[in-house]
């Protein structure tokens, strides 16, 4: 109604915020909400809410995440890469063991990011709405007595969950040999990722389970992920870490940057219709957008900006409602 009515203006498409145009800040009374974080180091769990009568109403929640294994592996082929500099004949470079100081607190980049990442949520949120609280999960689990629901012993934390079993057998006994999603039986199963591969999912037992064929190829997972704001590095290396390739020197071309998220309405031709999602760039001016359906090749002239890229890749998903048993 807001917006419709001229009252309001968007002010972020994700998370969707509007701004009033009618009265400041001073004029209104807004109420306070809390944020809540239950950070891990894989994923963050972020949630905005409001209490009334010590009841708490959920507003917007968030699963953040991290890149810390990616970064991890970057970090360990750019040490792989010095390592082989060494023992090549190349140009002599001076030797700097004298810049290796760690400052108090230091952290490894792969654990910082994920303290960085969760502030700067924070912040933005903070510069959205006005949190008058957060709270932070900081209660330690063990994680090992839990999953096997007992207290366990010595050699019990050694020898795992699936001590005298086999990988398959252990979650067809463990889901009843029935699809984890549909719960059919007497069918083929496979064994699928609950956090896919591709989005950092582990082979870890409590990330693996059974599904059929059908809900195995419809699943779809979802979060909120920290993707970067890109590189400094404006080469491709090969696989001796040599240059191959030179990349542009500026980001944004025709006003549009990689990771923009934008609406194409294409007029004409095999990508004909309106398509959202994020943009990759090009110097000839050829952009292509990235849209749940697939890619669409499209001009810089027939896209329309709607957010600019902020380091993060956004997804939506539908929230299950549970009754508590």
């Amino acid at each position: 109604k807001l917006l419709k009515s001229g009252r309001a203006v968007v002010a972020r498409h994700t998370p969707f915020v509007i701004r009033l145009k009618d009265r400041t800040a001073e004029q209104s009374e807004v109420q306070g909400v809390e944020v809540a974080l239950d950070p891990g180091s894989r994923h963050t769990g972020i949630s905005v809410f409001r209490t009334h009568d010590g009841t708490r109403h959920g507003l917007y929640s968030i699963q953040l995440d991290h890149r810390g294994g990616k970064i991890r592996d970057k970090l360990t082929a750019r040490a792989a890469y010095r390592r082989g500099r060494r023992s090549r004949n190349l140009r002599y470079r001076a030797p700097r063991f004298a810049n290796r100081t760690r400052q108090d607190g230091w952290l490894p980049p792969s654990l910082q990011h994920g303290v960085d990442s969760a502030m700067s949520w924070v912040q933005r949120l903070r510069r959205l709405v006005p949190v008058r609280a957060i709270h932070v999960e900081t209660v330690r689990f063990d994680t090992h007595a839990l999953a096997a629901g007992r207290p366990l012993e010595s050699m019990e934390y050694q020898q795992g969950t699936l001590h005298g079993y086999e990988v398959r057998e252990y979650l067809l006994g463990k889901w009843g040999r029935a699809c984890a999603y549909c719960r059919a039986s007497g069918i083929p199963l496979n064994i699928d990722h609950i956090q896919p591969r591709s989005r950092g999912g582990s082979n870890r037992i409590s990330n693996l389970t059974v599904a059929c064929v059908p809900c195995n190829q419809a699943k779809n997972n979802m979060p909120v992920a920290a993707t970067g704001r890109g590189t400094y590095c404006r080469t491709r290396t090969d696989a001796f870490g040599f240059p191959r390739l030179r990349l542009p020197r500026t980001k944004r071309i025709f006003g549009f940057q990689t990771g923009d998220l934008v609406r194409a309405i294409v007029p004409k031709g095999k990508y004909a219709g309106t398509h959202i999602g994020r943009v990759a760039v090009r110097s000839t001016g050829g952009h292509t957008v990235q849209t749940v359906g697939g890619p669409v090749k499209t001009s810089y002239k027939h896209l329309r900006l709607l957010q600019r890229a902020d380091g993060y890749a956004y997804t939506i998903s539908i929230e299950e409602h549970r009754s508590a048993p």
